[in-house]
């Protein structure tokens, strides 16, 4: 093994210096004139280009190489690779935006997510790695007997991976379309490009040495700017330990905000609006003819007034986008509604733990914080792409090394995220509160053309009002350099960053679902015959057919990325997590048990989840299905209830049952001994 890390340690550091020249030319040639389309083109084709050549490099025509990288990646490595295949978009994009929105409420991804590797290294990873194999319907399989608790494995497997993988894709088209100039719909197939050179010549030989790579590309891009910022504004470039300072004086300008008579004044306008809206959704269908009449007879005036061209082109698009019926109109203006009224309540401290109007709503606070943190650990120990990193490592002892390593890199990362956060509002509320709208940064416009920030001057004053600025948590990450007014180099630098964590992640994704399907459908369970050449031709065909769905599901923008993510972690959890848990630790599970039991939590965590989350679905014609949370907990953490509703049906339908056959009972005690380096 030391014959084989030597090399890659090579390897790797002429890599990471490599990087670091090309960020220096770039940061050199910039004051030259170096035009910023151009850093942005320079860091997304030479970092695709970089991770395509690794792809080419370590293709593949073996089985185990291709499902497994030949079971001989060592900890260090895989545990930078898995931190590139963990930080993902929502790591690297959505968690320092959702702690800027939700200060204190946020800390619950930091803290489910590193909770749910620890309870990967106790409980799943050396055991998985004893079973060996290939995927986790492979274990299933083998521990509850048959195809059917496989198909219902794969099943659980293609859903979260899928929804997860949108996510990422979806946070690539942000970038491409932001840092290159392309239209979102079209960044979002670009990027499928560079995520697709990997994992289909080299499926996971390829992924894992493309993921070390990346790694370090993406935790240079998290760190430098907000070492910058800590530097700026401290003269300490060590963010993880001055944030602190920073805090307390965000926490002044909080007081001395939300108390300023303008920003009062916002928030009442805001409040009128929604009461406006309230109304109109009273009075349906006359509220919305009244608009329409009302908007055609505004456009005649302006015409005949011979106003400016694009006052009448507005009014006109307001009416176009008017909807055509009343209880369409009862959906955009409760929308509406909804939107304004959250811009017009009294905002939140950022240090203030479950935030609320009353001991009720602080109550509920507490209770999905609580749940969120639950459902994310519980997701991160079953989801099938992070556990199938450990069936690369040469053996069991290398497997749990490899989990600290795994945890170690991620912590560089969710150590800085909090700091990120409050250095970001701390420039937001400093330079761009209070100043005049008609001389705002150009960052703002930027990225107000893909929708990710909006201004609105609703109480007419022409300065900008914190209430009268919408910023989406996908943009927080990308935008502090140009918030902080640092070189463009390093906003390509943050892209490039970004990049690397939405390819490394929907690599391994697509990688996992092309293998469910492939291996444990149609490999296990129709053609057990197939050659090993076919098999791969079938796992590559069915890789191209998933990614090129999911990039079409992530150009219609479904949802922010870190909500994409809580669901697939709520839908890991609840269909994986008590299977495999009793499938280790309890021998008196049996196979109708499992089955009923990933069965049960699935079908009760999409029951919640599409019920809270929506009232209508119209392209599947259903409406009026929304509900009122169960104890207040949101869809984010729909997984509470799945996963209580898989272990009390395994537990129950098991214990009525028979019990399994000595077989599997001694399969169970030589996975639950894996000492060795089996």
């Amino acid at each position: 093994m030391a014959e084989y890390t030597t090399p890659l340690r090579r390897y790797y550091a002429f890599y990471t210096a490599g990087f670091f020249v090309f960020i220096l030319v770039l940061a050199i040639l910039e004051p030259y004139g170096m035009p910023p389309r151009w850093v942005g083109y320079s860091f997304l084709f030479l970092t695709i280009f970089l991770y395509a050549t690794i792809g080419v490099l370590a293709r593949t025509a073996s089985v185990s190489e291709y499902y497994v990288a030949g079971r001989r990646v060592p900890a260090v490595f895989n545990g930078m690779a898995t931190g590139a295949d963990w930080m993902s978009s929502a790591s690297f994009m959505g968690l320092a935006g959702t702690l800027y929105l939700s200060g204190y409420q946020g800390l619950a991804y930091v803290m489910g997510w590193t909770g749910g590797y620890v309870l990967v290294a106790l409980l799943l990873a050396p055991y998985l790695r004893r079973f060996g194999q290939f995927t986790i319907p492979d274990f299933l399989a083998e521990r509850y007997g048959g195809s059917p608790a496989r198909l219902v494995g794969v099943f659980a497997t293609v859903l979260a991976s899928f929804i997860y993988v949108v996510a990422q894709i979806y946070g690539v088209g942000l970038i491409t379309s932001r840092f290159v100039g392309l239209q979102f719909e079209i960044g979002v197939f670009v990027g499928l490009a560079g995520i697709l050179v990997c994992s289909f010549l080299g499926g996971m030989r390829a992924v894992t040495w493309t993921q070390v790579a990346q790694y370090a590309i993406l935790i240079v891009a998290y760190l430098v700017p907000v070492t910058i910022l800590s530097y700026q504004v401290t003269g300490i470039p060590l963010p993880q330990l001055t944030y602190g300072q920073v805090l307390q004086k965000v926490q002044v300008l909080e007081e001395k905000i939300f108390a300023d008579p303008a920003e009062i004044d916002a928030r009442q306008h805001f409040r009128q609006r929604a009461d406006a809206y309230y109304q109109r959704i009273l009075t349906l269908p006359e509220s919305l003819a009244d608009e329409r009449r009302s908007l055609a007879e505004q456009i005649d005036a302006l015409k005949s007034s011979n106003a400016q061209m694009r006052e009448v082109a507005a009014l006109e698009r307001q009416r176009r986008e008017l909807p055509a019926t009343s209880e369409d109109a009862r959906k955009y203006w409760e929308d509406l509604m909804r939107e304004s009224g959250q811009r017009a309540s009294a905002p939140e401290h950022h240090v203030t733990p479950y935030p609320g109007s009353g001991e009720t709503a602080n109550d509920t606070a507490r209770v999905n914080f609580l749940s969120l943190v639950f459902c994310l650990m519980v997701g991160t120990a079953a989801l099938p792409h992070v556990l199938m990193r450990y069936y690369t490592t040469p053996s069991v002892r290398e497997a749990r090394t490899s989990v600290f390593w795994s945890l170690f890199f991620i912590l560089v990362l969710y150590l800085t995220a909090p700091a990120y956060a409050v250095f970001a509002k701390y420039e937001v509320y400093t330079t761009l509160v209070g100043s005049s709208i008609a001389q705002l940064p150009v960052w703002v416009s930027a990225w107000g053309k893909i929708g990710l920030v909006s201004i609105e001057d609703v109480n007419g004053d022409g300065l900008l009002q914190l209430a009268e600025l919408a910023l989406n948590p996908d943009v927080i990450l990308l935008a502090t350099p140009e918030i902080a007014g640092l070189p463009y180099v390093i906003s390509g630098l943050v892209a490039a960053g970004a990049l690397a964590a939405a390819l490394s992640t929907a690599d391994g994704l697509l990688l996992t679902i092309a293998s469910a399907l492939s291996h444990d459908v149609y490999y296990k369970v129709f053609r057990p015959q197939a050659s090993t050449q076919w098999r791969l031709v079938v796992s590559k065909s069915l890789l191209l057919v998933v990614a090129v769905l999911a990039a079409t599901v992530a150009s219609q923008k479904p949802a922010t990325i870190l909500f994409m993510v809580a669901w697939a972690f709520s839908l890991a959890g609840a269909a994986l997590f008590p299977a495999l848990i009793l499938g280790v630790f309890w021998k008196r599970a049996n196979r109708v048990g499992a089955i009923s039991g990933m069965l049960a939590g699935l079908l009760v965590t999409i029951y919640y989840m599409v019920r809270v989350q929506f009232d209508n679905i119209p392209w599947l014609g259903i409406q009026g299905i929304g509900m009122e949370p169960w104890l207040g907990i949101q869809s984010t953490a729909a997984g509470v209830w799945g996963v209580a509703a898989g272990f009390l049906t395994i537990i129950a339908v098991s214990l009525i049952g028979s019990p399994p056959s000595r077989e599997t009972q001694e399969f169970v005690e030589s996975v639950r001994h894996p000492e060795g380096d089996a």
